[in-house]
């Protein structure tokens, strides 16, 4: 058993996926090539914002939304403890100061209460200006927008959506990666929906700022030419076989996949719902792309013991993640390590992602689930 089945979703678009690149190669058109452009008109179709700027990565999206804010030395930009590096790596690699906020047991997602608290707390010191929220779809649901945006508005502050992990998702039919002042995403191989390397994505409705990305994402070129640059920027861009393989997955995503991963998380739920691990929760209204699926063990299991027994009965298992961002060695000493988290810091000790991909056959997931069940 794979814990992400890619061979299986190649076997099952090959054709396709073939013939998409076949024609890159073909006619050589190996950056920027008609494949780019074709897929950011379907990801703006299938998200419902004006613009999609394809790049190369999705850290670089995020870097990318940051630096056409402006953010930098004094700026306040607040992320979720629980979440991948990049989240707050790319706001502080630019200056800023990163506060991290805790999360929702239930849906791991940034805390809306303890992010206003955070706020505030924030404004009364005075040391930096609250900027950014980054709100982090992780595991394939949508965060809290309902919550989060009034938050923001109140407090004037610019929401960046994180949806490297929450593509697909959404909430009462809006689109995640939809939600964001800028949203970004990635297309990273293990992401909902992924390409055969690196790949990402921004998203925004404002015309000025699309345009803006459009020259970061080039070295900071003009309209003219990418010989004549008007700002400093960086070399990321989504290569056209890239593309290619994203045109050629994403009908049967769009119209399958998201289905079927919601079909795998059912019968997760059906099989293990006789046991004490806390399984995932989706908020009502909510639907998640299902990036991960993952559960909380009990006090009483060794998550050690756990993943060796599993790998050992011919199951891979993940920890997302095993170390809050704020103990990261990388913010030692920026005075984000000061944060209050413990929520996060439970999880850290108690998470364990089980293999979940759209081509999963329920036998599959009944294996699974009798295997943690011996535990």
């Amino acid at each position: 058993m794979e814990f992400r089945n890619l061979h299986r979703q190649y076997d099952r678009l090959k054709t396709e996926i073939d013939k998409r690149m076949a024609k890159v190669v073909q006619e050589g058109h190996y950056i920027s090539g008609p494949e780019v452009t074709e897929l950011e008109q379907a990801l703006t179709e299938y998200v419902g914002v004006r613009y999609c700027i394809s790049c190369a990565n999705g850290t670089d999206a995020l870097t990318l939304a940051c630096m056409a804010w402006g953010i930098g030395e004094g700026d306040a930009v607040f992320v979720p403890d629980f979440t991948f590096f990049s989240s707050g790596e790319s706001p502080a690699s630019l200056g800023a100061h990163v506060v991290f906020v805790d999360v929702e047991r239930d849906t791991f997602n940034i805390d809306p209460e303890k992010l206003e608290e955070a706020i505030k707390l924030v404004q009364k010191e005075g040391k930096y200006r609250p900027r950014v929220i980054v709100a982090v779809d992780l595991f394939g649901q949508p965060a809290d927008f309902d919550r989060i945006r009034p938050i923001a508005d109140q407090y004037g502050l610019l929401i960046l959506e994180d949806g490297a992990q929450g593509f697909g998702g959404n909430i009462r039919g809006k689109m995640a990666c939809s939600f964001g002042d800028i949203s970004t995403t990635s297309f990273f191989p293990a992401k909902p929906l992924g390409c055969y390397g690196d790949g990402g994505a921004i998203f925004t409705d404002d015309e000025e700022t699309a345009g803006l990305l459009r020259s970061l994402a080039v070295h900071g070129k003009s309209k003219v030419s990418k010989y004549d640059n008007l700002r400093l920027g960086m070399n990321s861009r989504l290569d056209t076989l890239q593309a290619a393989v994203l045109l050629a997955k994403f009908p049967a995503f769009r119209d399958v996949e998201v289905n079927e991963v919601n079909r795998v998380a059912a019968l997760y739920g059906e099989f293990l719902s006789d046991t004490d691990l806390i399984l995932p929760t989706v908020k009502e209204g909510f639907l998640s792309s299902w990036a991960q699926y993952t559960v909380i063990l009990p006090d009483r299991l060794s998550r050690d013991e756990v993943q060796k027994k599993m790998k050992e009965a011919g199951i891979p298992t993940m920890v997302y993640y095993m170390k809050p961002m704020h103990m990261q060695e990388a913010f030692a000493g920026t005075g984000s390590e000061n944060a209050v988290t413990p929520v996060t810091e439970e999880l850290c000790g108690k998470v364990l992602s089980l293999p979940m991909y759209p081509d999963m056959e329920k036998e599959e997931v009944e294996m699974v689930a009798k295997e943690l069940k011996k535990l």
